[in-house]
């Protein structure tokens, strides 16, 4: 017990988390001075849960009829055949493309019957479209109600005008009921997603938002142990407002809206360079960074709160990236294609998903915009690119071909034909990776399939 005890003592120490000659005593709440306790930080746990059953009846009861009234489907993709020696290496690891070879030939399958069983599964496990509508929906509505509640209690508070504030008179800053209100949903709501991340629908920055999430929540729980709540909330602030957006641009896209889907990822877009690029870094970290020193002296805790604010930042450039790529792509497609945060659902066909052997002259099907099909050699590449010009030319579509920094770049400019092929243009690219040359798909919104018999 003893031992614990000196733990607990050396942890809390106000040389730790409290400004050089200030101890617990001096901002012990009393009946003047509501200072953050941290006895209060078990509160948002409770709150969570509370949160989730929020989610769930909204959920079932007002977001799901809602999506459907707006004509998004709860339709899943078909089950795969079972197969025991597929599934087990679909759950043991990432499959590569010599273990495919191998698994067909131990199945007596094709290779192209064996990447469609896989395609098959993983579109398994995908949620359907009204699934993930109903997710966007819920965190755009907390998103709506956290900005403007922080909006509506910051209005009259000196620090959102003048951030000086934040530090003045540090660290004798009362926390008011609003105030205590906004950070303890604030943080259930964190501590929510940190739990149903792992139920909810799967991105491919699972582990950056993961990370995202238990940052903010110790920086939240830095924030109020050390009584650095003014800072917070206009942190909590500034990264409400574009989410929003991001969450509504989502919405319009499932429910085919292109065009409003387009407008608000526009704005969207604009609020998140303006707020995570610009205010973020510029305002709030260079006043804990720059500013703040020459007001409140500093100590332990602080450092380790200003670097967690550095860690958001850092995060913020990985979606940055990532956003300004779909704009980019966005802007030659003529529409947004895909979610940032998600890889977009593949359309797959059970077709030839049997177990009869296929004789030796192997049939290589180009499905554009479904899957990648890795050429094992530059003459397989010059085959194929024989053989997507010659389909192509019966579509009577325009073909222009130009170098590339990693290997070749073909451009078909997909037009609309009596018969719309396919409603809007298409780019494809085929680049060199280290197994040979690949063909990838690039901003196509439809499957298309080019078969051609191709004689190694």
């Amino acid at each position: 017990m003893n031992t614990l005890k000196n733990i607990s003592s050396a942890f809390w120490s106000p040389d730790i988390w409290l400004p050089p000659n200030i101890t617990w005593d001096d901002i012990k709440p009393n009946s003047e001075n509501k200072y953050a306790d941290y006895h209060h930080l078990i509160f948002p746990l409770p709150m969570a849960l509370i949160l989730l059953a929020i989610r769930y009846a909204l959920e079932r009861y007002w977001f799901a009829p809602f999506g459907r009234s707006l004509g998004i489907k709860n339709t899943r993709a078909k089950k795969a055949p079972p197969n025991e020696i597929l599934e087990k290496a679909y759950t043991s690891k990432k499959i590569k493309h010599k273990q495919i070879l191998a698994l067909a030939k131990q199945l007596d399958w094709s290779e192209r019957q064996v990447e469609r069983w896989l395609r098959l599964r993983r579109s398994q496990d995908k949620p359907s479209t009204l699934t993930k509508f109903c997710e966007n929906s819920w965190r755009c509505l907390y998103y709506t109600y956290s900005f403007l509640y922080g909006l509506i209690i910051l209005w009259n508070k000196p620090w959102l005008w003048d951030i000086n504030h934040c530090y003045y008179n540090y660290p004798y800053h009362s926390v008011s009921n609003d105030v205590w209100w906004y950070y303890m949903i604030s943080m259930a709501f964190y501590w929510s997603l940190s739990f149903s991340q792992f139920f909810d629908v799967k991105r491919k920055d699972f582990w950056q938002m993961f990370i995202h999430h238990i940052a903010t929540i110790i920086l939240m729980c830095f924030s109020w142990v050390g009584n650095l709540t003014r800072i917070g909330t206009l942190v909590l602030l500034v990264h409400d407002c574009a989410d929003i957006f991001l969450e509504a641009a989502k919405m319009a896209k499932y429910a085919n809206y292109q065009k409003l889907c387009d407008f608000i990822f526009v704005i969207f877009t604009i609020l998140w360079i303006v707020t995570r690029v610009g205010i973020f870094p510029f305002w709030i970290i260079y006043s804990t960074s720059i500013i703040a020193p020459k007001i409140v002296p500093m100590f332990p805790a602080y450092y380790i709160f200003n670097a967690l604010l550095y860690l958001l930042l850092l995060l913020h450039a990985i979606w940055t990236y990532l956003i300004l790529k779909i704009a980019y792509n966005a802007f030659y497609a003529g529409q947004m294609e895909g979610d940032i945060r998600s890889n977009s659902s593949e359309d797959v066909s059970d077709a030839s998903l049997n177990n009869t052997p296929v004789n030796n002259t192997t049939n290589y099907s180009l499905s554009f915009g479904s899957f990648a099909y890795p050429l094992q050699s530059e003459s397989f590449f010059l085959h194929t690119l024989s053989a997507i010009l010659s389909a192509i030319s019966k579509r009577n579509t325009g073909v222009s071909i130009d170098n590339h920094f990693t290997g070749y770049r073909l451009q078909l400019a997909l037009y609309r034909q009596p018969l719309h092929w396919i409603p809007t243009e298409a780019r494809i690219i085929i680049d060199s990776h280290l197994t040979g040359y690949r063909l990838q798909p690039v901003l196509l919104p439809t499957v298309i399939s080019l078969d051609a018999d191709i004689v190694a």
